[in-house]
């Protein structure tokens, strides 16, 4: 194992939330139907961590992490994807290893790799919650509880937040939750841009599926019988956009429709492979593992191009209505009601090429509906990254949270940004701290057509 970026005490002069030392309460959680191995602990943690992991009785595989200097403070990680398939071992202790800041910062880590892929929040938003009460068998209630969502687990961490039930002592079992890089537009908010990418790229291209191949309504993503792989479809995307290819090695045709596709759509160069291939696969798990063969993408009314204006690519673009019973469905599974009754802050970089940033407004307007719009701090960095930004602003956003969750000042922005600058000689690489305190994301309507 790594040994840790800095030591408990600089963590205390840091200002960060610790409590080394503390005594632990009990809490009185139903015993796992499991009983989790000690392990060697995936790569990059705190020197002298204790590593648990498991496969609960859900099917679920897990790991609990555990520093030697705990400051008191369990993280419990919901992570993005969704994976497809079946449950993979490796997936959780990968999740380990990427957020390995959390026992390097002193903080206990709890995290589950779901306990069935696809695109399901509300099972993956139970296995959350299970995890943190495998922890607490093993070691104990935590001082606090930061809820932490990453990507499309963000989602998941809301549903889980907003499905907690209440402890035996009657509390609720979460201090504050942590979304960042969030898909925080519940379904179909945050899937209707692929849909619109799969029929404009359809439009476009006439490649997926080819004209000589059955003709399948694209919102199914692809027919559960055809064998496409990712390597095949990025083989059709390139041949007609040549976007693996270098600008000067494109056909002139090529480059006009990649442009144009990257301008309607409005995502980067070097997303558009992934972003397919999510409107292909995880369209396929909705609609047939989800929805039992039901649209959830209607696209009859948007206009494509500058302002709609793009006549000739609307009379291509193939038109969808979305059934209404699936559209409920997905909603109950996957959309924020907003009732966070605890401090929530995210965090995303403006430049996200996964996940918008004015995905983060209509969360904003989410936890507002709810009546809990006072609960909320959104921060925003100046990155292009998704999956991970840097370690010290992790650091920073996390204690100015769990200050805030103890009775302190609610954190802003600039005090955010402050506290990184002090936080971040501690790590390696440094220069990690990219807030824009001043920075507000535009609505999604002006990123994705309403409809």
């Amino acid at each position: 194992m790594q040994s840790g970026f800095f030591s408990f005490k600089l963590y205390v002069g840091l200002f960060l939330v610790a409590c080394a030392g503390c005594a632990v309460a009990a809490e009185p959680v139903a015993a796992a139907a499991d009983k989790p191995d000690i392990a060697s602990c995936p790569a990059g943690q705190a020197i002298d961590t204790k590593c648990l992991r498991g496969r609960d009785r859900m099917g679920a595989y897990y790991w609990l992490a555990m520093p030697a200097q705990w400051n008191g403070t369990l993280v419990v990680h919901a992570h993005g994807g969704p994976e497809l398939g079946a449950p993979k071992e490796q997936r959780s202790a990968d999740d380990l290893t990427r957020w390995s800041i959390w026992t390097r910062a002193g903080f206990a880590y709890a995290g589950s790799g779901y306990r069935q892929g696809g695109v399901a929040v509300r099972s993956a938003a139970e296995d959350t919650e299970r995890v943190r009460q495998h922890f607490v068998a093993q070691f104990g209630a935590p001082k606090s509880t930061v809820l932490h969502g990453q990507s499309w687990g963000a989602g998941v961490a809301v549903k889980a937040a907003e499905m907690a039930l209440q402890t035996d002592h009657g509390k609720f079992p979460y201090s504050a939750v942590l979304l960042t890089s969030g898909v925080l537009g519940g379904g179909v908010q945050s899937y209707n841009f692929r849909m619109d990418l799969r029929v404009v790229y359809q439009a476009l291209c006439d490649n997926h599926p080819r004209p000589d191949e059955p003709a399948y309504p694209l919102w199914q993503g692809l027919p559960l019988d055809n064998k496409m792989t990712r390597a095949e479809l990025s083989e059709r995307i390139d041949a007609c956009t040549g976007v693996r290819k270098p600008a000067t090695k494109r056909t002139l045709e090529q480059q006009s429709k990649l442009d144009t596709l990257l301008r309607v759509i409005a995502i980067s160069e070097s997303s558009l492979i992934g972003h397919l291939n999510w409107a292909t696969w995880h369209f396929q798990d909705i609609a047939f593992q989800r929805m039992q063969g039901r649209n959830v993408f209607g696209n009859e009314n948007v206009r494509y191009g500058l302002n709609g204006a793009d006549d000739a690519l609307n009379a291509k673009v193939a038109r969808y209505r979305a059934d209404p019973t699936a559209v409920a469905a997905f909603a109950a599974d996957a959309d924020a009601e907003g009732r966070i009754a605890v401090p929530v802050l995210t965090m995303h970089a403006t430049n996200d090429p996964t996940a918008f940033v004015e995905l983060e407004s209509y969360f904003r307007e989410r936890m507002a509906a709810g009546g809990q719009g006072g609960n909320l701090v959104q921060l925003f960095t100046d990155d292009a990254k998704h999956s991970y930004l840097s370690d010290a602003q992790y650091v920073a956003a996390i204690s100015a949270l769990l200050e805030w969750s103890k009775g302190d000042a609610k954190p802003t922005a600039a005090g955010v940004a402050s506290r990184c600058q002090a936080v971040d000689p501690v790590f390696e690489p440094a220069k990690g701290c990219r807030f824009l305190p001043d920075y507000r994301p535009a609505t999604l309507v002006a990123r994705v057509p309403p409809r």
